[in-house]
């Protein structure tokens, strides 16, 4: 299989620190030279729905006009899916139904936009969930369901259940934790079949979580998240240097070998530690 394939894993809600301290097997990754390690600071507002426009567009608040998750419409700027797709890929995602919203088709229909299959939609093959507490082991299974039958060039996978749980207990708390460290014993079952098949793997977040159950604003816990890189064309280590999330998109157009979008140019990457080092 080409190693121009990515698999995009946003876990929603998940803070660089409980990544680092709870997620055992990605550490490991890590460890034996597998995986990179960057940090993150994800962009203003700390929320959702407009960090799924930056990581899929490169664009900052301001310029896309995702300011909040009561903005309820389609995205006017060129996604991922879109550049994908537009470059002969295949695009599919699993994941929350703001996704579908901002990339496919608003306001979502519960019924008629829960499974999508049209080539031609930003995402190509999807399925969509809408309640936060969907288990991350079924959702998981609903993207690898979809890579076996489609086999996507770009697969975005977005869990909710650790923001989900951040929110009711709170980012510091033993609930908090146990749910990260389950995503991580969740993943181990994946990856090492994703990476056989000559996937490369990104596992980033939309922002984090602060002690009390919220985010949306500026303290470090909401805004720092992890990054995890495995590709043959990212050379693995930790690199300590604070990440712009404004370069996750174009990162991802240089590891699925696209052109970028013009209005990426937020997110410079020509000096991002490690890319193509291995070439």
């Amino acid at each position: 299989m080409s190693n121009n394939r990515l698999i995009m894993l946003v876990i929603d809600g998940l803070r660089e620190d409980a990544c680092l301290a709870h997620m055992g097997y990605l550490a490991h990754l890590v460890e034996q030279g597998i995986a990179s390690r960057y940090r993150v600071r994800s962009e203003l507002p700390s929320l959702s729905r407009p960090l799924y426009e930056v990581l899929f567009t490169g664009t900052p608040v301001s310029v896309n006009g995702i300011t909040s998750n009561q903005t309820v419409r389609l995205s006017n700027m060129a996604s991922l899916f879109h550049l994908a797709r537009e470059n002969g890929r295949v695009t599919a995602a699993a994941a929350y139904y703001w996704v579908s919203e901002l990339y496919n088709g608003a306001p979502f229909d519960y019924i008629q936009d829960r499974e999508q299959e049209d080539v031609e939609k930003p995402i190509q093959f999807g399925r969509f969930y809408f309640d936060d507490r969907y288990p991350d082991s079924h959702l998981l299974i609903d993207a690898e369901h979809i890579r076996q039958k489609h086999h996507p060039d770009f697969l975005l996978i977005h869990p909710m259940g650790v923001d989900d749980t951040g929110h009711r207990y709170g980012g510091n708390s033993k609930e908090y934790h146990a749910k990260v460290s389950e995503m991580d014993v969740i993943l181990s079952q994946f990856i090492p079949k994703w990476m056989e098949l000559g996937y490369q793997i990104l596992v980033t977040s939309d922002h984090g979580m602060n002690d009390e159950g919220m985010h949306g604003g500026t303290g470090e816990t909401e805004r720092m998240v992890p990054l995890l890189i495995i590709s043959p064309k990212v050379a693995p280590g930790v690199y300590t240097k604070r990440i712009s999330q404004l370069q996750i998109a174009p990162l991802v157009c240089r590891l699925l070998e696209i052109p970028p979008s013009p209005a990426m140019k937020y997110g410079e990457i020509s000096e991002f530690p490690g890319l193509d080092a291995l070439k």
